[in-house]
């Protein structure tokens, strides 16, 4: 026989092995739920806590505070594209003014915060909207071959 016949006869000695034991747990899982339903009716099941197997989600960028909006709005007043107190809130005018101020830098005039616009407005870090950094090419060139000796 070839490998590959050998492996379609496994193949199907495991599925045929595996069948009774998912089917009998399906009938089983709806004998359960039947029962389990008339159950959680006349009283509530205790949850009990486990700790999830799967991989925790890195967490996404977290909105800005009340404070760091004040902050923006304060520099966007300051540049003349937001009129009124700073609020604190990310509102229709404070959109409207990150939009007109984008347009005025040449950025995409979307009204949301990025690092282009803060560091324009002097709110950014040094490196925020930049690339990773690049190690400098070395000046000394090395001999693709060493010297043979003698």
């Amino acid at each position: 026989m070839t490998k590959r016949n050998l492996l379609s006869i496994f193949g199907a000695a495991l599925l045929m092995s595996a069948a009774p034991v998912v089917s009998g747990a399906a009938r089983q899982g709806a004998a359960q739920a039947t029962s389990s339903s008339t159950a959680s009716t006349a009283k509530k099941k205790k949850r009990t806590s486990s700790k999830s197997k799967r991989k925790s989600r890195v967490k996404a960028q977290a909105a800005p505070t009340t404070d760091r909006i004040k902050e923006i709005q304060t520099a966007l007043q300051k540049d003349g594209s937001y009129e009124g107190e700073p609020t604190g809130k990310w509102d229709a005018a404070t959109m409207e003014a990150m939009k007109k101020y984008q347009d005025k830098i040449g950025v995409a005039p979307t009204g949301k915060i990025d690092a282009v616009s803060l560091n324009k407005l002097g709110l950014g870090s040094e490196t925020a909207g930049k690339g990773a950094p690049v190690p400098a090419a070395s000046s000394s060139i090395e001999p693709a071959d060493p010297p043979a000796k003698q």
